[in-house]
């Protein structure tokens, strides 16, 4: 088989992949823009760890190409260079070292001088993480610790308020994590980061879809109190299943206020075997601090009715398609998985192990908390209910 030869994209083609790629589209949809495999635009976009880097320019005070071939010229009929600077309206000292750095009288060529100056500009600025190995060693004890970037950047501006030099923004952190080589960040980390991917995608790229079905008597989420929309009072949560191989499930539940998070260990996701689990973890709880659960429309609540009655805890259900209306458990789901990654069994998981990982997500500043953590908050509220 003739093998195809090698393609060099334009920087047009190349902009218009940055495009797609900003759009959400897959390396293989744009792959077909050029005819090419997924592997090819992959190689691309790999280099910079999927993040367009900035286009280059030039400054509106350097040397064009029409200059420096007046230079050429006015060097060939032997002017001296006082007066190829004042005419051109420049200091003698910038065309002496624009003929220096570019072969001298005898060897000064136009084009190649403006090549030679374009590619020596390109001089990347060291990050602040390269520069400062003190802060990235902190930043890289938290990553190991699970902890975000955004989580790492608040807690550092916390912690050292006043020490500019302990402080770093998270996209810092994404960026040296993404772009090995400013080197500052091994790549090592990235598989301690919440989504374990090598490269940057867009926030379009996927887009999960809810579970749902139909659920009889199902009370919407539409009829849920302001109180509870707008978090004002602590106990009211959400919960959903995360799902491992074998037909494994967890039930997770996040409290709207403090994002506390409960852990419960199921042997089934039938209906009678989830609203069993839930109501036993209900009854560990002071009424004070649970009072509502909203959930998606999985086939799981199908027993709602059952569990209200046993625990007084009101049900409402989310819209079809609607993952968003449960925000705080989808993204603490999220966080999850750093803990339960997907493909794993999570049969093999005691109540025990379970409630030590959610011990250590609660134990992790959040910014929406301002960089408290969702124990220190939970604590709180058990604290004034008793």
């Amino acid at each position: 088989m003739k093998q195809r030869r090698r393609i060099y994209y334009s920087e047009s083609q190349r902009a218009l992949m940055w495009e797609r790629w900003k759009q959400g589209w897959t390396l293989h949809e744009i792959g077909k823009l050029f005819d090419r495999a997924h592997s090819s635009i992959h190689q691309i976009l790999a280099q910079t760890g999927g993040i367009r880097p900035v286009p280059r320019s030039r400054s509106s005070t350097a040397l064009t190409l029409a200059e420096r071939e007046e230079i050429s010229r006015a060097l060939a009929t032997g002017e001296s260079i006082r007066s190829i600077a004042a005419g051109l309206g420049r200091a003698p000292s910038t065309i002496c070292r624009e003929v220096q750095r570019n072969g001298g009288r005898d060897n000064y060529r136009a084009s190649q001088a403006d090549k030679s100056t374009w590619a020596r500009a390109q001089r990347p600025k060291r990050c602040k993480l390269s520069e400062n190995r003190a802060l990235a060693r902190i930043v890289a004890a938290k990553l190991r610790m699970f902890w975000s970037p955004e989580q790492i950047s608040g807690w550092l501006k916390h912690t050292y308020p006043c020490d500019e030099s302990h402080h770093v923004s998270h996209e810092t952190i994404y960026r040296s994590l993404f772009i090995q080589a400013r080197g500052a960040l091994k790549k090592e980390l990235l598989a301690h980061l919440r989504r374990t991917r090598g490269m940057r995608r867009s926030r379009h790229y996927t887009q999960k879809t809810a579970i749902h079905g139909q659920i009889v008597d199902a009370v919407s989420i539409s009829e849920r109190p302001a109180c509870v929309e707008d978090r004002a009072i602590p106990g009211h949560w959400e919960g959903d299943l995360v799902f491992g191989s074998g037909n494994s499930q967890v039930a997770t539940l996040v409290e709207r206020q403090t994002r506390y998070l409960m852990l419960i260990k199921l042997d089934g996701k039938d209906s009678q075997t989830v609203v069993n689990a839930l109501i036993k973890s209900a009854r560990r709880l002071p009424q004070e601090l649970y009072k509502s659960l909203t959930w998606d429309r999985g086939t799981e609540m199908h027993g709602h009715k059952k569990f209200t009655m046993a625990t007084d805890i009101q049900v409402y259900f989310c819209d079809p398609k609607s993952p968003w209306q449960r925000g705080s458990n989808e993204n603490t789901n999220g966080l999850l998985r750093q803990y339960l990654p997907k493909g794993m069994n999570l049969s093999g998981y005691s109540q025990i192990q379970l409630n030590a990982i959610a011990r250590q997500l609660n134990e992790r500043p959040r910014k929406t908390l301002g960089f408290q953590t969702p124990a220190e908050m939970f604590s709180e509220c058990v604290a004034l209910t008793s």
